[in-house]
């Protein structure tokens, strides 16, 4: 079976009415790409550095909270929905991913394999490490803090400390 030839998703240039939503003192850093940001909501007071992907998709939503820092380089998907709760912290070079290839049998390229969606939620107070990878379906509970380097592939709980790969809970907060 011949494949499709790639198409382009664009350049990821970007106004302030495209979004869903843009709250009051936003600021976006040189070299930041949003896609499909009429499917993004964005609170106010949020800060996002420079060269970060907001990579919305035609469906389900990107939501980031009031207060929410991001750091640069970062890439957030949200084909399977994504919601930053408020006060998060997201540390340089995160990824958070929404979606994955099913498993087309071992006679096809994984690529081809259907896409399977898993929304992400990140919890009021959080802070996720620099270069932490969230999967897809994963809840980070409220306050919990994601060590650097971190792969987290399952839900962690409110007030947790995890770190590793995979991540593993290490302690709750006090």
């Amino acid at each position: 079976m011949a494949r499709r030839p790639p198409r382009s998703h664009g350049t990821g240039a970007f106004s302030p009415d495209q979004f869903l939503a843009l709250g009051e003192g936003v600021v976006f850093e040189e070299g930041v790409r949003v896609f499909h940001p009429e499917r993004i909501e964005i609170g106010d007071r949020v800060y996002v550095g420079h060269d970060t992907i907001l990579k919305g998709y035609h469906q389900n939503r990107m939501r980031i909270g009031d207060d929410c820092w991001i750091g640069q380089q970062c890439f957030l998907h949200s084909a399977g929905g994504l919601d930053l709760g408020p006060s998060v912290g997201v540390g340089p070079g995160v990824r958070i991913l929404t979606s994955t290839h099913a498993d087309p049998g071992r006679d096809r390229p994984i690529i081809e394999g259907a896409l399977v969606f898993g929304a992400v939620t990140i919890g009021e107070g959080s802070d996720l490490g620099v270069g932490c990878v969230i999967l897809p379906g994963v809840r980070v509970g409220r306050g919990v803090q994601v060590g650097a380097g971190a792969v987290v592939t399952t839900d962690l709980p409110d007030l947790s400390v995890a770190a590793g790969v995979p991540a593993r809970v290490l302690r709750l907060r006090r």
